[in-house]
């Protein structure tokens, strides 16, 4: 009974809604809130030859992952889809599903990474920059009712030069004709250069560190831990709202980094968005 219930949950999606959120990283968000949805989306019916959606909000981050401070930043947002084969979006990247199915996708994708700006604030001055970057990545989703399981690998071209990957899964907790939420968390992992870039201290940047920030030196392994919470709320048959809140608690070297004020990261966003 209580799968036949999630099953009933998950049939009420709109069946070519996709969620249009926003791709910047590294923040808080989990890295399944960037297409949530998607794998779920042919329960409804037949996947339609074109599927798009535009948004337009706003979202609060932490000025860089670990800060204690927050700002808000305009949170444009769009998702093209051509069936089940490839898609373009600001939150999924450029990619193709190489394998797809009713309940299921993996496929090759390019998004990119935000980078560090170190005049952001007085703690990162002197710590070099983190230029942004395109990440190309391998992903896999798929649905065992009354969850999705989500992974990821991806490798800067570029900016941190790292490899970082996730695994995840969420479900839908509750579900209307006109609302779904989904829950749901995540692990993230990184080699040594990532951990470098963005946690790491060299013994130049030591010295030139506004702070006087001490010489550190980050490792690879588990770097997060998070749990998300997705929220669509479609308001006609084209306009919906779209909200996430995510906690995210820095792990390992990223928590021990002196560069960090913070290991508890929150992230909210809301958009007004138009499905076509």
């Amino acid at each position: 009974m209580r799968i036949r219930g999630c099953l009933v949950i998950l049939a009420l999606l709109v069946p070519h809604w996709a969620s249009p959120a926003r791709a910047q990283t590294p923040s808080p968000f989990t890295y399944w809130q960037n297409a949530a949805g998607v794998v779920l989306a042919p329960v409804g019916g037949p996947v339609p030859d074109w599927r798009a959606s535009v948004a337009m909000g706003a979202v609060a981050l932490p000025r860089y992952e670990g800060d204690d401070h927050y700002h808000f930043e305009p949170a444009p947002a769009f998702d093209l889809r051509y069936r089940d084969i490839a898609f373009v979006s600001s939150g999924d990247g450029i990619g193709v599903n190489v394998l797809h199915g009713d309940t299921y996708r993996a496929g090759v994708a390019v998004g990119y990474d935000a980078g560090r700006n170190p005049h952001i604030t007085e703690r990162t001055q002197g710590l070099g920059n983190v230029n942004a970057a395109p990440e190309p990545r391998l992903f896999a989703e798929a649905a065992y009712l009354p969850m999705v399981f989500t992974a990821d690998l991806r490798k800067a071209i570029g900016g941190h030069e790292g490899v970082i990957g996730d695994l995840g899964m969420y479900g839908a907790v509750a579900g209307t004709d006109n609302l779904v939420v989904f829950v749901g968390p995540s692990v993230t992992f990184a080699n040594g250069k990532y951990m470098e870039a963005y946690f790491g201290i060299d013994e130049q940047q030591a010295l030139g560190s506004n702070e006087h920030l001490p010489f550190y030196t980050a490792h690879g392994g588990l770097k997060d831990a998070s749990l998300g919470v997705n929220a669509v709320y479609n308001v006609t048959d084209h306009w919906f709202l779209d909200g996430d809140l995510s906690y995210e608690r820095l792990l390992g070297s990223a928590a021990a980094s002196p560069i960090v004020t913070a290991r508890d990261q929150l992230g909210a966003s809301l958009v007004v968005g138009y499905q076509f």
